[in-house]
């Protein structure tokens, strides 16, 4: 029986230590600083904005962990000894493992503003973000983030769920202009102004301005901009959390390099979730994703190599979801946000502004190659399975009925969908009319 530590209660660490313990007898233990147990991190907004309280967004109740024999660890790790097998933590304990995961996560991007370590200056990844958040919030009179990607936007809804002005500052000419296709980049922009938030586009942070006693009191612009607030949240990418790994026998390069076992250049030592970089990415996939279900995934691969069940790490085709304010958002497989041949794309957007639905595929073969979907939702399963089998973009079209997700309780679309792709591209293509639950179970078991 092995003595296994796994340093990180996140997603990619908990999920490590479950399916370990469902695997086997081992002595499993989590070690983390940032809280008691485990809590859904990407539900920390709906905390703030008084949706849910924090004993909500623990999924497991705490006699769980004992229950299932992990024991949990408040602490931090300060240093490892890779050679002797063992552990310092900050409270002066020493421990030994026999095989050790690191889980270490993400930390927010800082690019060395002058000001950016004062305080009420923050990004929202640990709960400590939350907790300051909640701090500065009492007596806020504007809250300025800075980023222009999924966490940005979240903070600027938080705050304006509060009744706080915001003002979001993005270097791009739309809202995230470097991942999504301008059509919907600009769609979530008229969006972000329609909610009343400061959106400054073409815009970068040049300094954050201190008022005397340590704590943020506004910004100054690169336009020469200057702007009072009392909190900065900054937003600008997060990176891999291995600063304390450095000059060790460890290789890393952004992240922790590991293989598609999740194994790094030390045996008995993996790493998984956001602080992992795989040293051959795969195929449509990044070396490091920072994302949920990617950590998930992750750790339970590492608990059946750990195991002795070997097998690869494979995330499958890509995909993702998000909600900007109002607007869900779906992407499955490819979705570049500039299209360009030998690739392009259909876009069909609703007279609302507020509904899209963009197909991406190869001109050559006519293949589709992805889904990018605002306001509206797909079947996840289905959009995999076209991508997978490289569907032909007629074939989809005609049959997207499949695709949409509960349209009982939606509005169709599918008619105003076809008569513009038909439009667009000289086509007549005849909508299938199957789009029960009975045609969607049998299109996915056909071989």
């Amino acid at each position: 029986m092995a003595r296994i530590f796994i340093i990180g209660n996140g997603i990619s660490g908990v999920t490590a230590a479950r399916h370990i313990r469902k695997l086997s007898n081992h002595d499993i233990t989590i070690i983390s600083s940032e809280s008691s147990h485990f809590f859904a991190r990407t539900a920390l907004m709906y905390v703030y904005m008084g949706h849910m309280r924090f004993k909500d967004i623990k999924p497991y109740e705490d006699g769980f962990w004992k229950k299932n024999r992990i024991e949990l660890l408040h602490d931090s790790v300060i240093g490892i000894e890779f050679i002797s097998k063992s552990l310092t933590l900050e409270s002066g304990l020493k421990l030994h493992y026999d095989q050790l995961i690191l889980a270490t996560g993400s930390i927010p991007n800082k690019m060395g503003w002058p000001g950016q370590d004062l305080q009420g200056v923050s990004g929202l990844y640990h709960l400590q973000d939350l907790e300051m958040m909640e701090q500065y919030s009492k007596n806020c009179s504007r809250a300025v983030i800075v980023g222009g990607g999924l966490i940005g936007i979240e903070m600027a809804e938080m705050f304006h769920s509060r009744h706080i002005p915001v003002t979001l500052v993005v270097r791009e000419k739309e809202y995230w202009y470097n991942i999504l296709p301008p059509e919907e980049a600009a769609m979530i922009s008229r969006h972000i102004h329609e909610h009343n938030i400061d959106l400054k586009l073409n815009c970068e942070l040049t300094e954050i301005l201190d008022n005397g006693q340590g704590e943020a009191a506004g910004v100054v612009l690169s336009n020469g901009e200057q702007i009072e607030c009392n909190y900065v949240g900054l937003t600008v990418g997060v990176k891999p959390n291995i600063e304390f790994l450095k000059n060790t026998a460890l290789e890393t390069d952004r992240g922790i390099l590991v293989n598609e076992q999740l194994e790094t250049n030390i045996a008995d030592v993996y790493a998984i979730g956001d602080c992992a970089q795989l040293r051959h990415a795969l195929s449509g996939r990044k070396p490091i994703e920072a994302i949920w279900y990617t950590g998930r995934m992750m750790g339970e691969t590492v608990a059946y190599n750990i195991c002795k069940e070997p097998v690869s790490y494979n995330p499958g085709i890509w995909f993702n979801s998000a909600k900007f304010l109002d607007i869900e958002y779906q992407v499955y497989g490819f979705v570049p946000s500039k299209i360009q041949s030998p690739f392009n794309s259909f876009y069909w957007e609703h007279t609302d502004g507020k509904k899209s639905i963009r197909l991406v595929f190869n001109i050559e073969t006519s293949e589709i190659l992805g889904f990018n979907l605002m306001g509206i939702r797909f079947r996840h399963e289905v959009c995999e399975t076209w991508i997978s089998k490289k569907t032909g973009l007629n074939d989809v079209v005609q049959n997207i009925r499949l695709a949409f997700f509960d349209p009982e309780f939606y509005k169709n679309y599918e008619v105003s969908f076809v008569e513009s792709f038909n439009q667009q591209f000289n086509q007549q293509i005849i909508l299938n009319k199957n789009k029960t639950l009975n045609h969607v179970f049998k299109f996915l078991t056909q071989k």
